[in-house]
């Protein structure tokens, strides 16, 4: 009886994760068929679950398109979340490690400081965050799109909460054989952080990738746009062009896929790591 209450129970839960699972790719499927359909298939009344002929000509379609630089939007975008996440993991690791190990009678001030800035609405920032952008000439440039998002406030307190937690046998064998604060970091610690590291870097990844205000107003030439100003071009006042809309869609998450896939076993332990939610 024991046995038979097991199996139901295992049945049921692959069940509901099934759904759950097919319920969450509805949207993908969506931007998969309106993306190899005809703008006439897109808006017709009678749906079918596939357009009767799939035009993969759209693909070519989009990068061909000269109005709308794609190719050159997925090339800045990536460069952006690839520089951005490294600047990130590199100054938040380095600010988290040091609030966490290195004796300072400040540091709780200065923690409590960096968590003040989480309080502080974006909107308050952009204005002032611009003219500074523009006034150091970096309109339409990577460094604009780059540097003033470089630090996560969220991103120190995530690493500081874990080198907290950190082995500090592992850091003192280090120190007697005579490794300072710097090489411990690179030698020791980053090593052994991986995890956290991978997670931390998906999240500030995934948020640069989607980031669309900011590479809006900085980027103001064409040549910088970046993969979400593209996309919203697609839809104007004059034309709405969904069938493009829909394939370069699907074809800008695809990165962020492949960036999961990869990482996925690293961001699962890190996330249990540093009980980022």
């Amino acid at each position: 009886m024991d046995n038979a209450l097991v199996r139901v129970g295992r049945a049921l839960r692959i069940v509901l994760l099934v759904a759950l699972a097919l319920l969450f790719l509805i949207p993908f499927y969506l931007l998969v068929r309106n993306g190899l359909a005809s703008e006439q298939d897109i808006t017709s009344p009678e749906w079918t679950l596939f357009p009767p002929q799939l035009r993969w000509s759209n693909v070519t379609e989009l990068f061909d398109d000269t109005s709308v630089p794609f190719a050159r939007s997925l090339l800045n975008s990536a460069l952006i979340a690839v520089a951005t996440t490294l600047g990130t993991l590199l100054l938040a690791s380095l600010a988290g490690y040091g609030l966490a190990r290195i004796p300072y009678r400040h540091a709780n001030k200065v923690f409590y400081a960096v968590l003040g800035t989480l309080m502080v609405p974006a909107a308050v920032t952009f204005v002032p965050s611009f003219v500074l952008v523009s006034s150091l000439g970096w309109i339409s440039t990577l460094r604009g799109l780059i540097v003033p998002t470089l630090f996560s406030a969220f991103a120190c307190f995530i690493f500081r909460q874990y080198f907290l937690g950190f082995p500090r046998e592992l850091e003192d064998a280090a120190q007697v054989d005579g490794l300072g604060y710097w090489r411990t970091y690179w030698r020791i610690v980053v090593p052994n952080a991986r995890p956290v590291f991978a997670a931390v870097g998906t999240i500030v990844f995934i948020g640069a990738w989607n980031s669309f205000l900011w590479p809006l107003v900085i980027g103001q030439d064409r040549n910088a746009w970046t993969v979400q100003v593209a996309l919203s071009s697609f839809t104007t006042s004059q034309v709405i062009r969904l069938h493009e809309l829909f394939i370069a869609a699907a074809v800008s998450i695809l990165p962020l896929l492949v960036v999961f896939l990869c990482f996925q076993r690293w961001i699962v332990a890190g996330v249990e790591r540093s009980g980022i939610d």
